[in-house]
């Protein structure tokens, strides 16, 4: 009785067999509600594997910094580039 059938729509994307992609992805909801939904499940997702632990390190935080460095980099990178190019000419 453990291994009862999950339907392919309720399974995670790691969990689907190739031949499964098409059914899976079209039991999506890309409604913008949907979408809505699923960032803000997969946000909860990371705040309790990374952020809301009983013995936490610096992991998820440093993921938050590194990401924001990362952001911030690629934001400003075609005024980095302006400068990098002015400064011998």
């Amino acid at each position: 009785m453990a291994d009862r059938a999950v339907p392919v729509v309720e399974k995670r994307l790691m969990e689907v067999k190739l031949g499964e992609i098409g059914t899976w992805v079209g039991g999506r909801d890309f409604t913008p509600n949907g979408m809505i939904s699923s960032v803000r499940k997969g946000y909860e997702r990371y705040l309790n594997k990374y952020i809301h632990v009983k013995k936490g390190g610096i992991g998820g935080l440093s993921m938050v910094l590194a990401s924001y460095v990362v952001l911030s980099y690629v934001w400003s990178f075609d005024h980095i580039k302006h400068d990098r190019m002015r400064k011998y000419h």
